[in-house]
């Protein structure tokens, strides 16, 4: 087979060419897709120029692919991600590839257009709606996302949320390994999981596991939102990235990311990593 992986240069992208490198042991051939093929120079990975926001050139990128996996760029922009997705769906249905594969996020739901999980929502229902075979890999939220937060929160010493509440985070080397092994697998067509970390863990527990890391006290409270957001705006962030730091801890509120399921096992074939591992890694 020919698998492309389409935002090859990002961090996950990096980290599924890697797994697939290693997975395929050269029974398949490995495409790199990118805004910037020239940051490829992997022995036996073909670079090719795709970029999510000029649509003609995806359409060339996936020609003669077989498998696709669609990663989600970084943007911040409420319903830029889904168009950015809706546009490499339609490119990859033009290109004739058999079997895409879409990253994906847990809490996907029919909801408000300024909640990051509607441009999932969006995307997911093109993709079912378009392509003749696809798998969809939602992800948890990212424990590298949550260490920078543990970082930030040690200046102060106490985590935040706007409610108690569980959040199962993932390793973004487990979702790799997953997404590789979901694309040189067989019988996924239709199928849909949730890579999650193996625990869902309280404000108060993961504050008890940034404390055991770090070797410095930390305690966790609950702050209303108008709070949390005068505290962003105090840092300078941008307007974006409020909205985005602010939804994220809304959707944790709302339980979008408690759930705990065996899927990255299944698909990788090892154990989704520990928090407690992932930050023990972080801090030493």
């Amino acid at each position: 087979m020919k698998i492309g992986v389409s935002g090859a240069s990002g961090q996950l992208g990096g980290a599924t060419v890697k797994e697939l490198l290693e997975r395929a042991a050269g029974q398949h051939s490995v495409v790199a897709i990118t805004r910037s093929p020239e940051k490829i120079a992997i022995d036996g990975v073909e670079a090719r120029f795709g970029d999510y926001n000029q649509p003609s050139s995806l359409i060339e990128a996936y020609k003669g692919l077989n498998r696709l996996l669609l990663i989600p760029s970084s943007e911040v922009i409420p319903g830029r991600r889904s168009e950015q997705f809706l546009a490499a769906i339609d490119a990859a249905v033009e290109a004739g590839v058999p079997h895409i594969v879409l990253i994906s996020s847990t809490g996907v739901r029919n909801t408000e257009k300024s909640n990051i999980a509607f441009d999932y929502f969006v995307s997911e229902q093109h993709l079912i709606r378009k392509a003749s075979k696809w798998s969809i890999l939602r992800m948890n939220y990212y424990a590298e996302y949550f260490i920078m937060d543990a970082q930030m929160s040690l200046a102060h010493g106490v985590l935040s949320g706007l409610t108690e509440n569980k959040v199962a985070f993932v390793s973004r080397d487990d979702i790799a390994a997953a997404a590789a092994g979901l694309l040189l697998g067989d019988d996924h067509d239709g199928a849909i999981y949730n890579g999650t970390g193996p625990e869902s863990l309280t404000g108060a527990q993961r504050a008890e596991l940034i404390a055991k890391a770090s070797g410095k006290p930390l305690s966790f409270i609950t702050v209303p939102v108008e709070t949390l957001q005068a505290q962003l705006q105090q840092g300078g962030l941008p307007a974006e990235i409020i909205n985005l730091v602010v939804s994220s801890q809304q959707n944790f509120s709302n339980g979008d990311f408690d759930i705990v399921t065996g899927d990255i096992e299944k698909l990788s074939g090892r154990p989704a990593r520990t928090l407690e591992s992932i930050l023990s890694t972080a801090f030493h």
